[in-house]
């Protein structure tokens, strides 16, 4: 049974890697990791529109990893419209990568329940193992927050790199042509930071546990020994 010190600091570890677990979950399933403006290429020039003219053909699109939405902006008014990834845009985006991402994402889930699951283990008792102990938690740690950070890699990548944005943005787009003005990371990407973060300080919470500190003896007081005390 390991000490009380230790059992608390196990306890908090797999908290942590319960949050990060809920937070990677969270991330996944909203469709709001980027956002930005989008302008309709094809109406502004066939109006020669000037400056002023402009907002009239400037749109909003958002997206995640599974689905998103845009609202087109021609000079007809606005106009909704939601799209799914699987299976619609699979031949738009840059599959490989994209289906990448979601794997990183779901490895990652994978190791924060098996240190979630070690790190009580660890504060019951004190395996025999040394891959079930503190080198096994940060091992998995380790690997969950790697994968996390390969996974945003990838999607800046993709966003930066791929033009994820302006891709989907003229998704299904056979008359109009649309160009990204500007786009922004939103919070669900930062929340996967977070995760990231989360078995980071995991990493440090079960290296304290490993510190041996000197315990606190009191010093007893020596028995006065007297002829009288032999006699007796």
């Amino acid at each position: 049974m390991p000490g009380c010190f230790k059992t608390t600091l196990f306890a908090l570890a797999s908290a942590v890697s319960f949050a990060s677990f809920v937070l990677i979950v969270v991330a996944m399933g909203t469709p709001k990791w980027m956002t930005g403006k989008i302008l309709c290429k094809t109406g502004a020039e066939l109006v020669n529109a000037t400056d002023p003219e402009l907002v009239k053909f400037i749109g909003d699109i958002y997206y995640g990893l599974f689905r998103g939405g845009k609202i087109r902006q021609c000079g007809l008014g606005g106009r909704r419209s939601k799209f799914s990834v699987f299976p619609h845009m699979v031949k738009k985006l840059n599959t490989g990568l994209h289906v990448m991402i979601i794997m990183f994402l779901c490895v990652a889930i994978s190791f924060s329940l098996v240190s979630f699951g070690f790190c009580i283990l660890n504060a019951i008792k004190v395996p025999y193992r040394a891959i079930k102990g503190p080198a096994g938690i940060c091992l998995w740690n380790f690997l969950a927050g790697g994968f996390i950070a390969l996974a945003l890699t990838g999607f800046m990548a993709a966003v930066k790199l791929h033009r994820l944005t302006e891709r989907i943005a003229n998704f299904r787009e056979n008359v109009f042509q649309f160009v990204v003005l500007e786009e922004q990371f939103e919070d669900c990407l930062w929340v996967c930071v977070a995760s990231a973060t989360a078995h980071a300080l995991n990493l440090l919470l079960i290296a304290i546990s490993c510190i041996n500190f000197p315990t606190i003896k009191t010093k007893t007081e020596e028995a006065n020994v007297t002829a009288e005390d032999i006699m007796y």
